[in-house]
């Protein structure tokens, strides 16, 4: 037994040496990534760690499999060690370019959040920041990728290409679709022209309206107000004709429009809806300085309609911006409509004539009954 153990005395000390550095290099790992996880939850809590429990996940395999090729040398001849030379290189490099993919990127990531978060804080727009941040981190796995790819003869002439300045678009616009293109240059003319931002108002369909909450390579977010998440691919958005209740001034005209009958008093209508509509706390006087010396009323009504069965009375009204005129609209359907009742003013529904014919004789003129009721 001492004689063997004499003989292959390196041997099992250089297998402890490695099976010692795997267990330290696993605990320094973790030893760092315990610090990293404390310091990123004291001065960004609201942020979760992954990136920093992907590097430890990735380095602790790193030094698993390193340690295997090297513990592999003991038991292959001396021909196959090249090949393991070659593989713990290749491990090597593949690990170390991971790892600082993943950092970089997760740097980048954090600055942008803090960023935006400064300028959210500040009220100003982080519109164009968000977009950068989506560029900045998909060039940084990009880049990262392409690096990985070097290490694979048969692949590095295109990494190598890629890499060149010019080969990046080149090889963006070969595997890309044209659809992504559409939407990635859209994203871009969303951001440099700016017809919306995010956190506006707006209106793409009757069926589409909300906040914009984020605006990515491919798409547009929107927030409706069910909370309820539409995706916009920027290519569809930009061809849409849309409505910006936030783009310029935030004041908004609401036109409250109620049917009466002919014999309802017109005049009595016109003054309750504009009654009505100058008590609500929403309303905004949108009048001039040389309104008000005339006299003018802050919200202006008019008969604007000769219809069938019903005359329409409209009401301008105006409010700070989107939000309060819905609300606004809202109450004063209600109490309007209230008033009109509590003082006899008729909001009267469609009327239809059914004629009834009656054969009396069978040589006489058809006789004409005619029936009136109502149509629900």
């Amino acid at each position: 037994m001492s004689e063997l153990l004499l003989i292959y005395k390196s041997d099992i000390i250089y297998g402890l040496i490695v099976i010692s550095a795997i267990f330290v290099l696993r605990f320094f790992t973790n030893l760092l990534h315990n610090w990293l996880v404390r310091h990123e939850k004291r001065k960004y809590p609201e942020v979760q760690p992954r990136a920093v429990n992907w590097v430890k996940r990735i380095l602790n395999t790193l030094w698993l499999v390193l340690g295997l090729i090297l513990l592999s040398f003991l038991f292959v001849n001396e021909e196959k060690y090249e090949v393991l030379r070659h593989n713990f290189k290749l491990i090597l490099y593949l690990g170390t370019v991971a790892v600082v993919t993943i950092a970089g990127a997760a740097s980048t990531n954090l600055w942008f959040r803090v960023s935006i978060k400064r300028k959210i804080t500040n009220l100003e727009d982080p519109t164009s920041f968000k977009f950068l941040r989506y560029i900045s981190i998909i060039g940084i796995y990009t880049t990262g990728v392409l690096f990985a790819l070097l290490a694979f003869p048969s692949l590095k002439g295109v990494a190598q290409t890629a890499l060149g300045g010019a080969g990046v678009i080149a090889l963006i616009a070969g595997v890309a679709s044209q659809e992504a293109l559409s939407n990635l240059v859209g994203g871009v003319f969303i951001i440099s022209f700016k017809p919306f931002k995010i956190g506006d108002v707006i209106k793409v369909t009757d069926t589409m309206v909300g906040t914009v909450v984020d605006i990515t390579l491919r798409h547009t977010v929107i927030r409706n107000f069910e909370n309820k998440m539409i995706v916009i691919p920027n290519a569809i958005i930009n061809k849409e004709k849309l409505i910006n209740y936030d783009l310029g001034e935030l004041k908004i005209c609401e036109r409250i429009e109620i049917g009466i009958s002919y014999s309802s008093d017109i005049s009595l209508a016109k003054k309750i809806m504009q009654e009505e509509c100058e008590n609500h706390p929403f309303i905004f006087d949108n009048r001039s300085a040389s309104d008000i010396l005339e006299g003018k009323p802050k919200v202006k009504t008019a008969l604007i309609s000769l219809n069938d069965s019903s005359v329409t009375v409209r009401a301008w009204a105006w409010a700070r911006n989107y939000s309060e005129s819905f609300e606004m609209r809202c109450d004063l359907l209600e109490s309007i409509k209230m008033r009109f009742e509590s003082e006899g003013i008729e909001i009267p529904f469609p009327y239809r004539t059914v004629v009834l014919r009656t054969e009396k004789e069978p040589d006489s003129d058809l006789q004409k009954e005619p029936t009136t009721k109502p149509e629900n």
